[in-house]
């Protein structure tokens, strides 16, 4: 009797781990069919890094407000700023506040910085703080080479992208997807505005007539001209098999180069980032 009863206790707990075993086999593929979905969809979108996510987040009202006052995209404008100053990481940036390249030119009176650029003593403008430098970017931009860009909506960052590259703002013939990549990437679409109305449109673009006209009256087309060289960053993309070392030796520039230019504190990349390898 006693061993028909242990007989029976063993066929139960056979069973029951039977069971247990068919429910975690059906309910792990459903697990791992969203997780599989979820990184196909991030590498698809691109990498994003922590530090964009605190650039954009350290600057968009600044971005917003310049849109709000001239028609700038905030997400151009980000997007620009994020390539030029390698999200805040550029010497530039660091030690000048300037996140976006501008030269002193002829018309600044402010402290400057000398570093290497078209010429081996270019000298650069230091703001008091990023915003400054986010401002300057918007009265660079308020100039006749621009004027057509400001006729577009302001929330029409695509055309913007394809329209800066047009006008000369940038030598590298995939400028424009760069941009578009990085709004779309980080979102930054989410931070334009569409036109309020036809005739609030047609206000801001009287005044930002006004504004380009009385500019080149009062300075000279060639002061204007050595405040900005155009942007002829050479910008990698990431791929799988991709190191730092075989970037630099690819570019001919050295790992702590790349480093330097990118902000990068590790060797360690993302599949889709982006590197800007010469500036």
């Amino acid at each position: 009797m006693f061993i028909r009863f242990l007989l029976a206790l063993m066929v139960g707990v056979i069973f029951l781990g039977s069971c247990a075993s068919k429910r975690a086999v059906l309910t792990s593929p459903s697990h791992g069919n969203n997780g599989s979905r979820e990184t196909t969809e991030a590498n698809r979108r691109g990498a994003t890094s922590t530090s964009g996510h605190q650039y954009i987040e350290q600057y968009k009202d600044i971005a917003i407000a310049e849109m709000n006052q001239y028609g700038i995209p905030a997400s151009i404008k980000l997007a620009q700023a994020i390539l030029e100053s390698g999200n805040g990481n550029s010497y530039l940036a660091r030690e000048a506040n300037n996140h976006f390249g501008i030269k002193c030119g002829g018309v600044w009176s402010g402290p400057s910085v000398n570093r290497p650029d078209d010429t081996h003593n270019d000298c650069f403008r230091v703001y008091n703080n990023p915003e400054q430098s986010f401002k300057d970017h918007s009265q660079f931009l308020l100039r006749k080479r621009y004027e057509k860009l400001f006729t577009l909506d302001k929330n029409d960052y695509r055309g913007w992208a394809k329209g800066l590259k047009e006008a000369g703002y940038a030598t590298n013939p995939r400028y424009p997807e760069l941009l578009i990549d990085l709004i779309e990437r980080y979102e930054l679409y989410q931070y334009d505005r569409a036109e309020v109305s036809y005739a609030a449109k047609e206000k801001r673009e009287e005044k930002i007539e006004e504004i380009i006209e009385y500019k080149e009256e009062v300075a000279p087309k060639e002061v204007q001209e050595e405040i900005k060289s155009a942007v002829a960053m050479t910008i990698h993309e990431v791929k799988a098999s991709d190191t730092l070392y075989s970037i630099g030796r690819r570019y001919g520039v050295s790992v702590e180069q790349l480093k330097q230019l990118n902000g990068l504190s590790t060797d360690s990349l993302s599949i889709g980032q982006l590197l800007v390898v010469t500036k």
